[in-house]
């Protein structure tokens, strides 16, 4: 499910914050699988870069306050 996410993410240059919402929550339940880590670490580098920008209002540009490198 998040390797979608992050796919829709990355193509629409846009993360909702419906998006990060459903990610934690299968992170928060261990439903992820290691493709899924790997999404979201290509993820948070396009953020990085600005390429993809995030819906929600946060000091903090890591993507669900996770570190993923």
């Amino acid at each position: 499910m998040i390797k979608n996410l992050v796919k829709s993410a990355l193509q629409t240059g846009c993360l909702s914050v419906a998006s990060e919402g459903l990610m934690l929550q299968v992170i928060t339940c261990n439903a992820y699988q290691s493709q899924d880590i790997k999404a979201l670490t290509e993820l948070q580098e396009a953020v990085d870069l600005g390429k993809v920008q995030r819906e929600a209002h946060c000091p903090s540009q890591e993507i669900l306050g996770l570190s993923y490198s």
